[in-house]
């Protein structure tokens, strides 16, 4: 087994439900892994969920017309680049 990975992770301890443990020792047998990879996961799932980004997930603007497009506007464009995409890739033009 490769350990390197090993060095940089740092060890704590937490208090945990007894159902949750049951629960991970179960499912750590179950797909063959152990519990303390289980539990990894959810730390960084819950670490993951409550980070606070530098920047905003939509920074950029985009030029538009100013208004939400209509229903039957949006399924025309889609509806287009739909079309464009099956012919790109049957080698023909449109």
């Amino acid at each position: 087994m490769d350990y390197r990975w090993y060095m940089s992770m740092k060890r704590t301890n937490v208090y945990a439900d007894p159902e949750d443990l049951a629960i991970i020792k179960e499912a750590a047998k179950r797909r063959g892994i152990s519990e303390a990879e289980i539990i990894r996961q959810g730390i960084h799932l819950a670490a993951m969920a409550n980070r606070v980004w530098d920047e905003p997930l939509f920074s950029r603007t985009f030029e538009g017309q100013g208004r939400t497009p209509s229903k039957a506007e949006v399924r025309d464009v889609v509806a287009d680049a739909v079309r464009r995409e099956a012919d790109s890739g049957s080698g023909t033009a449109t």
